[in-house]
């Protein structure tokens, strides 16, 4: 196969960033050296969000399903792709080196998640009560062990210390104006912009009893914006590594998008939060003291219902270097 030509280039980069990130934030740069074959993944230190994510874990969650999305685009299109993680410790916004020059072993298994890259969607509306299927959960979970992380569903006791725990982060959030303004320059209630939040897929202020959903309106007025019953039950899964640092974040990003695929490929909808994570004095207590999980990466909300509103993307151009 020969050396890869501009537009395959730009195609697997438009699918890496099709990937979620906090506030939709898309904080990744990509550079492609031609005579290498080498593609680059760069964090974008001007999308950080300094006081939701004061030491960038969101920041590498979010390059890292990135990476997994360019992977997914590489090996569908009959590369094997060879992936080294934080290649050089004096650049640390270096965050991956993804040489695309190999074609002998293209991975089957993730070649197929590709439909569903462009599909996956965060849904913040409400979901049925219907049960997930053993199977289906087993196959989650092993899309995150092939990924490296853990995935975990608790109990209803934990499920029910969970909610706990969004609504404590959901009252520290209400409380801090440095937060509440930092979510606003990024949930667009305003004029159609290639990044952020959409208020159409803010979805609906919800009644009643605490799910794991982040209200982007933040107590800001949204005309036209209706109220919905969430669920009573909502299924939730824990994505866990053992340690917490850059590289794990980057293994966990890669992770949560092999099992959000995974999950669209199978018919579910989801929606991830964070905030109880934001929080230091909240984010020990919510992993399960009888799993062997060490550190929690992502609360993920899961089930069947409606698909999620599109969100932005910026044009590739904006995010490709070529040299």
């Amino acid at each position: 196969m020969p050396l890869l030509d501009v537009p395959a280039v730009t195609a697997f980069v438009a699918d890496a960033a099709a990937a979620p990130s906090l506030h939709n934030a898309q904080p990744w740069k990509f550079r492609f050296v031609r005579d290498t074959g080498i593609l680059r993944l760069y964090a974008d230190p001007e999308r950080t969000l300094p006081r939701t994510d004061p030491d960038d874990r969101e920041l590498h969650l979010g390059c890292g399903a990135a990476l997994f999305n360019l992977r997914v685009a590489a090996t569908a299109a009959g590369r094997e792709p060879v992936t080294r993680l934080l290649p050089d410790p004096a650049d640390p916004e270096l965050l991956a080196e993804v040489d695309l020059t190999g074609t002998a072993h293209p991975d089957e298994a993730l070649a197929e998640l590709h439909p569903a890259l462009r599909r996956r969607r965060t849904s913040r509306n409400p979901f049925r009560e219907d049960e997930i299927p053993q199977p289906l959960r087993e196959r989650l979970c092993e899309a995150a062990r092939l990924e490296g992380a853990g995935l975990v569903f608790p109990g209803p006791w934990h499920v029910g210390s969970v909610l706990e725990l969004v609504r404590d982060a959901e009252g520290a959030e209400a409380a801090d104006p440095s937060v509440r303004e930092e979510t606003a320059r990024w949930a667009r209630t305003g004029p159609a912009a290639p990044d952020g939040i959409p208020v159409e897929a803010f979805g609906p202020a919800r009644h009643g009893a605490a799910t794991p959903v982040r209200d982007f309106a933040a107590d800001r007025p949204v005309p036209g914006r209706s109220w919905a019953h969430f669920e009573q039950r909502p299924q939730i899964a824990l994505l866990g590594t053992a340690h917490d640092r850059p590289a794990d974040w980057l293994t966990a990003g890669q992770a949560l998008e092999r099992v959000l695929l995974r999950a669209t490929a199978d018919g579910l909808v989801a929606s991830v939060t964070s905030q109880p994570l934001e929080w230091p004095e909240l984010r020990w207590a919510i992993r399960d003291p009888a799993s062997a999980m060490g550190y929690v990466q992502m609360v993920i909300r899961l089930g069947y219902g409606p698909e999620g509103h599109s969100t932005p993307r910026r044009p590739v151009t904006d995010l490709l270097d070529i040299v």
